[in-house]
């Protein structure tokens, strides 16, 4: 787009050349000019003329470039050309599988371009499922639910998960955040999370999903999809584009899904609402909110032991949910309700005399009970009744802030230092009562049924935590030095029944990141940081006053990494070294809740490699490994058996040492095809290294075509989805972590008690699945 100097004058009349230039790179800067030129949706893919402009990917939040103050309006002096386009082959490759990163750390991201060709009812943990570094497990393939995370030895546990830099719900629980079709990217830093990020547990990195930025014009889209298991799944956004000539822009998303349960008999729904509203000012300050709400219920999965698993794969007895009203497992009888609210509101101003001020509130409510069976008792009449136990959560609430002050020292220095405040409590109880009479659970709340309230438990924490960083750029911002502070101080605390707990911890968090380009191809870093990881308000939920509270686990990493790319290709690879303390794992109990407990010290090193070519002929291929040493370094002391597990040098619990990933994308014109296969090696699952998994392989396949618009229609789209196309049959990853395969005392399987001695249990890959899917923009 070419713009002569009548309209240059009147876009860009308080701006020079240079900072017309230097504001395009910057994300805030290049939204506000999408409103008059309409290249909104390249926002984050411009790039800027002058070659030696920052494009930062620090961490998982977004880092405004810093624009020059301007003291007043300044006028254009003579004609001039401003060329703005969109590259995005120069950032993305393999189809958007891989972009193009700068940051002075590991970061492994997945961009719009993919997303678009994933069905809609993907997670962000099933977009980033072909990524290196992780290993995920996902127990359904409707997106009624989230999974779990392997990386680097570690587990989402260990990570940082964030909407747009605020904490979010957990990786089982991922769906309740946002609907894909409001993602816009999903970013891993898998090795380091910034010191102004409000994390708590971010040893194994922080995973980060960017929304949907409001659109400049009125409009909106539109999407169903019908698949196997039953599914169907209605989506609708409407964007009001600028309201008024307020700069203000918002977005509303309604979603609905339903479908059956993949294993045994089940029904599943969930509605989903996203709300987004935005504000851009002409001095670079911008203030965005972002809003969800999710209600859900769906069938508690069963997950099976290691011989449940067996008898399915082969002589196909199932371990699902029941379907006759009177078996206590009966899938009524199996259910989880849940409602839950999502807030972040994140504000950027840019201050005079080179000073920039960031606030980030956020806040998350969720309330619901879940069922599951109690057994069989006899009543007062001398009849045998089903029974319901019940986890009922009368509130989780999680509300912070970070408060962040910047400050640029030099042309090469910007410092900031912040505060930030988290208060987080559950408040439960456990009750018990009869089933109906058509076998499903009445509800905690329904007297008729009730037997006992159960014990009541209370249980949170209180963090305040000041943190200190500069960055620096020299050598014509070919070398780049982040170094920071964070201080956490918090206090922790669990009541029940029998009585009350607490303490008050602190952690010293420093990092040090270096980058240095070698030419306009070549780059290396290298990144050290201390992170840590305190018991969740679930983990404490789940500890009598009698159990004391785990310390807290201590990572210091280090990780050496190396990035080349050219108009063909992109190569990344991290050399990565974990040593952690006092590690928290995590026990599974059944209805959907774990237990942790320590084990002691381990060691991790290995390394990522990611490739992936830009178009040719339509083909982008990808292809990653990660290779990881991990071992236990302690002896543990197992409480069932009373003695010490000979765990020192073995291989550390859920950390497969491959995983391997290749995908291949084409276009042409508009049809469009991707396909991925992932592989996962042999993996520990039991402490004692006496229960292990066998490697295994999944895939998935895309296919679509985009038709040309048609009257209102921009963007009609038709595309089919497939998972698990060969049907195989594997398990994916434990459900938790247990002391030995020949503990008396490991966790729940359908209506089968703990106390049973039968080892660990485990999330299996879902049957094939087929999805199709009609969508349009308007």
């Amino acid at each position: 787009m070419s713009l002569g100097r009548s309209r240059a004058f009147r876009l860009f009349s308080c701006l020079s050349r240079r900072q017309r230039l230097f504001t395009l790179s910057s994300l805030a800067s290049a939204a506000s000019l999408c409103a008059s030129v309409s290249a909104g949706q390249a926002a984050t893919q411009v790039k800027s003329a002058q070659p030696h402009v920052r494009h930062s990917t620090k961490s998982a939040s977004t880092v405004p470039v810093r624009a020059k103050r301007l003291s007043g309006p300044m006028q254009a002096q003579g004609e001039e050309d401003i060329l703005v386009g969109s590259h995005r082959q120069e950032l993305n490759g393999g189809g958007g599988m891989m972009r193009r990163e700068t940051a002075p750390h590991a970061v492994q991201t997945v961009t719009k371009a993919y997303i678009n060709m994933r069905s809609p009812t993907s997670t962000a943990l099933d977009l980033v499922k072909n990524l290196p570094s992780l290993n995920i497990m996902a127990p359904d393939s409707s997106g009624m639910q989230g999974g779990q995370i392997q990386s680097r030895g570690l587990t989402d546990l260990d990570m940082a998960l964030m909407v747009d830099g605020a904490p979010a719900a957990a990786a089982k629980y991922m769906t309740e955040d946002i609907d894909s079709e409001n993602l816009e990217e999903v970013s891993v830093t898998p090795g380091s999370a910034a010191r102004d990020l409000p994390v708590m547990s971010a040893a194994g990195g922080v995973m980060n999903s960017r929304t949907h930025v409001p659109s400049n014009k009125f409009g909106g889209m539109v999407d169903f999809s019908y698949g196997t298991n039953n599914l169907s799944r209605e989506f609708i956004r409407l964007d009001s584009g600028e309201i008024g000539h307020s700069g203000v822009k918002s977005f509303f998303s309604f979603s609905n899904t339903h479908a059956r349960s993949w294993m045994g008999s089940g029904i599943n729904q969930r509605k989903h609402i996203d709300f987004g509203l935005r504000k851009d000012w002409d001095n670079g300050s911008n203030a965005h909110l972002f809003l969800s709400w999710n209600s859900e219920d769906f069938v508690i999965d069963n997950y099976p032991t290691e011989q449940q698993f067996l008898n399915y794969k082969h002589n196909g007895i199932g371990w699902g949910r029941s379907s006759h009203p009177n078996n206590v497992n009966y899938w009524k009888n199996n259910n989880d309700h849940w409602n839950q609210v999502f807030l972040t509101a994140p504000i950027h101003i840019v201050l005079p005399k080179k000073f920039t001020f960031d606030l980030q509130p956020y806040f998350s409510f969720g309330q619901g009970w879940d069922a599951a069976p109690g057994g069989v008792e006899t009543d007062a009449s001398g009849a045998q009744r089903n029974m319901t136990s019940y986890f009922n959560e009368h509130g989780a609430r999680q509300v912070g802030a970070t408060a962040k002050l910047g400050y640029d020292i030099d042309r090469h220095n910007h410092i900031s230092l912040g505060y930030w405040y988290e208060n987080n409590v559950t408040d439960r109880n456990y009750p018990s009562g009869y089933t109906r009479e058509d076998g499903a659970a009445p509800g905690p709340s329904n007297t008729n049924y009730l037997i006992s309230k159960g014990d009541r438990q209370t249980a949170g924490y209180e963090i305040h935590s000041l943190f200190i960083q500069d960055s620096a750029h020299y050598l014509h911002d070919r070398l780049q030095i982040n170094a920071g502070f964070k201080f956490v101080m918090a206090n922790t605390w669990n009541k029940d029944y029998y009585g009350s707990q607490g303490n008050n911890r602190t952690a010293p968090l420093p990092q040090l990141s270096i980058s240095y380009n070698i030419d306009n191809q070549n780059q290396v870093y290298i990144n050290a940081e201390g992170d840590y990881r305190q018991p969740s308000t679930n983990d404490l939920g789940w500890l009598y006053t009698s159990m004391p509270i785990p310390k807290n686990q201590y990572s210091i990493k280090e990780e050496l990494g190396y990035r080349y790319h050219n108009k063909y290709l992109m190569i990344d690879m991290s050399f990565f070294n974990y040593n952690v303390t006092n590690r928290i794992v995590d026990q599974y109990l059944g209805m959907n809740s774990f237990r942790p407990f320590s084990i002691g010290n381990q060691t991790m090193r290995g390394f990522d490699f990611m490739i992936a070519g830009r178009e040719i002929h339509g083909f982008s291929p990808y292809a990653s490994v990660e290779y990881l040493h991990a071992t236990q370094d302690s002896n543990v002391f197992d409480p069932y058996q009373q003695i010490m597990l000979h765990s020192k040098g073995t291989q550390a619990v859920m950390a497969p040492r491959i995983i391997a990933n290749f995908g291949l994308t084409y276009t042409y014109k508009g049809f469009f095809a991707n396909g991925a296969v992932h592989y996962t090696g042999p993996q520990s699952v039991s402490v004692a290294n006496d229960q292990r998994i066998p490697g295994y392989v999944t895939n998935s396949l895309s296919l679509g075509y985009h038709f040309k618009p048609f009257g209102f229609l921009k963007s009609p789209t038709f595309k089919l989805n497939f998972t698990n196309l060969t049907g195989s049959i594997v398990r994916t990853g434990a459900m938790g972590a247990v002391y030995s395969a020949k503990d008396s005392s490991t966790v729940y399987s359908g209506s089968s008690p703990a106390y049973t001695g039968y080892g660990n249990s485990f999330m299996v890959e879902p049957r094939f699945s087929m999805t199709g899917t009609i969508s349009t923009s308007f």
